[in-house]
């Protein structure tokens, strides 16, 4: 990447578009399917067939080269948004294909094939290692999540997993050169967990489990491999398996080779820049390393990375149950060698005493600890905290020591336990992201995420040391390990589940907990687990941040941002960007893209749950429960009417505020139409879950508004799959028994699915959308109706003068209601339509009095419309035979078409003009 604010594209884990800004809201899986069947093969024509391909694996639907185009459209209007071409990425349309042209380095899956390249040319071990681990944490799970499960795209998904494979293969390799049999063993089992029957995986486990010292181990893998490949392919062991077999009977007759202690980090250690060498007798405070152990190799990198300074402070944050104190200790062990001695202290900092104020607790008893350990007498301990903090700094100043600090809730509590010596550092936990320690002592903050797949499953064959149970029943052990939504506690308190029931078959257990009622319960052991972590993280946050938490377990949609927190607590944008804010460093939320928040699946079931002793007393806990979810709803109505008015000024409102509408809480600055646009776009999937939010919940004044409101982006991107929100929207103006309501929607559908072809559907809606219209009295929408249920005649094959009825009276009825812009888009189709009928005469006339409407030539109204009408009635004068007329008007729509980027314009004009052409050679 040659920068912060460039293009990222992804298919090693979730298929993903990232920018400065953020993630690239792609849309649904046929769209993902379509953009990672372009970036496979980037700068390649693809044709248009193939693409159908990798969408419907199973078989085309009739209307499918329709669909993917509008999939390819909206695909090049989101790249464009996202600043793509910046970078020199372009979606080039070629005939009846496509070809993405981009710098090939802005793929993941290149930037991977390099590396490794790279890493086979190396001749030291070093730097081969080095590239290889940069390579594979360009991983972030399985490859091409989110596209289709079978047909090509499962193909190359399986070849970018077996180059994966191989890459882990020849980094297992390097370690061995090294003589780090150990660390080989640790990258080689989670790999063979997850792909029990690969030999090689198996044969090179095998190895270095023997040489790390693990004799019995390695033929154990040995046996239960063959018993597999028996059992699930009749197949024996191949010859890669029983000559590492051989290898370790073989090897067995004498001493096995003992592991190297000074070799079998995680990860690389810094080496302190400072003489002289560590003191052998120096403290060590630690408690035992983390059992059960797995993964983590980027995070340690970091804390490695950060720990090489002079004065280090390192934070680990992260949720609570995250493993941030196990990814801790386990690195600070394989540091330990090269620090003068360890220092550790649990300060306690989430616990049920710590509940309260959240000020900084009394450090001097852990001063004392950490003054006796460095050699103080107990009876020379001074006696204030002042004196005792003076005492830590004069003992620490000449010495590199190690300190680790767990479970701190502020910085305050932190900064006393700091070690003085330049050749120190400090490695401090906490579920908060200690800002403060960043700001005074310059600490780096390496975030502690979730586990990945392969991972969650390595974590739960390690906790349970039970391979061969998940073996038997990889589905139900896959189904646990992901309901586990990578948290390791979860997946712990699970194992601990699954080892209490030795003869339970798993798919029972995925079955308890796949209920999203008892999860939660099912995943504390006592007064251990997920729900009592996030209990305590919630105690330590002031009660704003506690309020708006409670607020999110019932949130319409995947985020949220800071005005829709407002909604949803009843406060100032101002106050619920703090509350966010707060929850954010609590990692109680995720910033997914800037300004916009999520949870993780399990803190959603948590908030989701009933009455909780961390809740604050509300002033709404006494009335109406769902007065948030209508502030929200109206929220949301409000600014998409603010957004609708903004993308199209010229139009009137296709509906007004309900008439119990809440007050204005503040709303997102709109100021032009690609803000607006932009907002529909970020907030589709929140605009769809409100809508059906508010049907749910009797609301269908605002879930019907919800779905009409977005009409700006269902015309732009009129083949996006929108048939399920609109569906909603018919469904509530049903039940509301509104005529207007009802009409607009039905409209919308009709248009919609006459776009995708589906035109008995269409006529479905839009015969029953005029009369319904009328009968709310609305003459423009009766209009809109008819100009849509025209189309969708005309697109039939409707012979009779039925069609052009209907556009003549949709023209008259917006011109007595004084509805400029619809007289101009009924009259627009009518010209098309009498074009067709060859009366060029009638098209002349029909065009002259739209191209004369109010505002229209004056003011620019509606350009579109009007360069749609010009290509008409140069159409029509060519039939007349007035030509050069024709080329003046012609032109004049073409060069219109040009400056506003309106491809369809374009493409009429220059038929036209071709047409032209071809008259006066003929003539000649």
């Amino acid at each position: 990447m040659e920068g912060d604010d460039a293009v990222e594209f992804r298919l090693l884990g979730a298929v993903a578009v990232t920018t400065g800004s953020g993630e690239l809201p792609l849309g649904p899986a046929k769209r993902r399917s379509l953009l990672a069947a372009l970036l496979l093969r980037p700068n390649t024509t693809v044709p248009l067939d193939q693409l159908i391909d990798a969408l419907w694996p199973e078989g085309p639907p009739a209307r499918a080269r329709t669909v993917a185009q509008g999939h390819v459209s909206r695909l090049r209007a989101l790249l464009a948004q996202g600043g793509a071409d910046m970078w020199g990425v372009r979606l080039v349309t070629r005939g009846d294909a496509y070809v993405l042209e981009m710098p090939e380095s802005l793929l993941d899956a290149h930037r991977f094939d390099e590396l490794v390249r790279l890493a086979h040319a190396q001749r030291s071990p070093d730097d081969a290692a080095a590239l290889l681990r940069e390579a594979l944490a360009l991983w972030h799970g399985p490859a091409l999540v989110g596209v289709a499960t079978a047909g090509p795209l499962r193909v190359a998904a399986d070849g970018l997993e077996e180059a994966r494979i191989s890459a882990v293969e020849h980094l297992a390799r390097t370690y061995g050169e090294f003589g780090e049999h150990a660390r080989a063993a640790s990258l080689l089992h989670a790999e063979a967990v997850a792909h029990p029957m690969r030999e090689s995986l198996a044969a090179a486990l095998m190895r270095a489990l023997y040489r790390s010292g693990r004799q019995s181990d390695a033929i154990d893998q040995y046996h239960r491999t063959r018993t597999l490949l028996a059992d699930e392919l009749g197949v024996d062991p191949g010859a890669a398996l029983r000559e590492a077999y051989g290898e370790i009977l073989a090897g067995c007759q004498a001493p096995a080779p003992a592991p190297d202690p000074a070799r079998s980090e995680p990860v690389p250690v810094p080496a302190p820049a400072i003489d002289p060498a560590p003191r052998a007798d120096g403290p060590d405070l630690l408690p035992r390393p983390p059992r059960g152990f797995v993964g983590r190799d980027r995070e340690l990198a970091a804390i490695t990375a950060a720990a090489r300074r002079e004065h280090a402070v390192v934070v680990v944050t992260g949720p609570a149950g995250v493993g941030k104190s196990a990814a801790t200790l386990h690195w600070a062990h394989a540091a330990r060698p090269h620090y003068d001695g360890v220092l550790f202290a649990d300060l306690h900092g989430f616990d049920d005493e710590a509940g309260g104020d959240p000020g900084a607790p009394d450090t001097a008893d852990v001063l004392r600890e950490f003054l006796i350990a460095l050699g103080v007498a107990p009876r020379e301990l001074p006696d204030t905290p002042g004196a005792l903090a003076a005492a830590y700094r004069f003992r620490t100043e000449d010495r590199r020591l190690l300190v680790v600090l767990d479970n701190a809730r502020t910085a305050a509590q932190v900064r006393p336990l700091l070690p003085a010596g330049r050749g120190s550092a400090a490695l401090v936990t906490s579920r908060l992201r200690l800002d403060g320690l960043a700001v005074s002592e310059l600490a780096r903050t390496v975030d502690m995420g979730v586990l990945d797949g392969p991972a969650s499953a390595a974590l739960l064959a390690a906790a349970t040391g039970a391979e061969e149970r998940l073996a038997a029943e990889p589905a139900a052990a896959a189904r646990l390990a992901a309901l586990c939504a990578g948290l390791p506690l979860a997946l712990r308190v699970v194992a601990a589940r699954i080892n209490a029931r030795p003869r339970w078959p798993l798919a029972p257990l995925a079955e308890e907990l796949a209920d999203e009622q008892r999860r939660l319960a099912l995943l504390d052991v006592d007064d251990t687990g997920v729900a009592a972590a996030l209990r305590l993280t919630l105690l330590a946050l002031p009660a704003d941040a506690r309020a708006l938490f409670g607020r999110l377990g019932d949130l319409p949609g995947p985020d949220l941002d800071r005005y829709a927190a407002a909604a949803l607590t009843g406060t100032s944008p101002g106050d619920a960007a703090t509350a966010l804010d707060r929850l954010a460093a609590a990692h109680l939320v995720t910033e997914r893209a800037p300004g916009r928040y999520g949870m993780h699946d399990l803190v959603r079931l948590y908030a989701r749950g009933p009455a909780r002793d961390d809740a604050p007393p509300s002033s709404e806990t006494h009335g109406d429960p769902g007065e948030p979810l209508v502030r929200l709803l109206d929220h949301y109505v409000r600014t998409a009417l603010r957004a609708t008015t903004v993308a199209e000024p010229d139009d009137r409102p296709c509906c007004v505020l309900p008439a119990d509408v809440r007050p204005d809480l503040g709303g997102p600055p709109l100021p032009d139409r690609a803000a607006a646009l932009g907002w529909f776009t970020a907030q589709r999937e929140n605009l769809a879950a409100a809508a059906g939010a508010a049907h749910a919940a009797g609301h269908d004044d605002r879930a019907w508004r919800l779905v009409v409101l977005q009409w700006p982006s269902v015309v732009s991107y009129v083949r996006d799959d929108w048939m399920p929100l609109l569906e909603q929207g018919v469904a509530a103006a049903v039940r509301l028994c509104d005529p207007d309501a009802e009409a607009r929607i039905r409209a919308l559908c009709g248009w919609v699915l006459t776009e995708e072809g589906r035109l008995a559907q269409a006529l479905e809606h839009l015969e029953r959308a005029p009369a319904l219209a009328a009968r709310a009295g609305d003459p423009s929408s009766e209009a809109t109706a008819l100009v849509n249920l025209a189309v969708a005649l005309d697109r039939g094959g409707a012979a009779g003068p039925e069609p052009l009825a209907h556009l003549t009276r949709a023209a008259d009825l917006a011109r007595a209601a004084g509805d400029v812009l619809t007289e101009l888009l009924a009259l627009e189709h009518r010209a098309r339509r009498l074009l067709a009928l060859g009366d060029h005469p009638a098209v002349l006339a029909c065009t002259e009095r739209g191209l004369a409407l109010p505002g229209v030539a004056a003011e620019g109204l509606a350009p579109l419309r009007q360069t749609l009408l010009r290509v008409s009635r140069g159409a029509a004068l060519l039939g007349t035979g007035r030509a050069e007329e024709a080329r003046t008007c012609l032109r004049r729509a073409y060069e219109d078409a040009v400056r506003q980027g309106f491809e369809d314009g374009i493409q009429r004009a220059e038929a036209q003009l071709t047409r032209a052409d071809s008259q006066t050679a003929t003539r000649r």
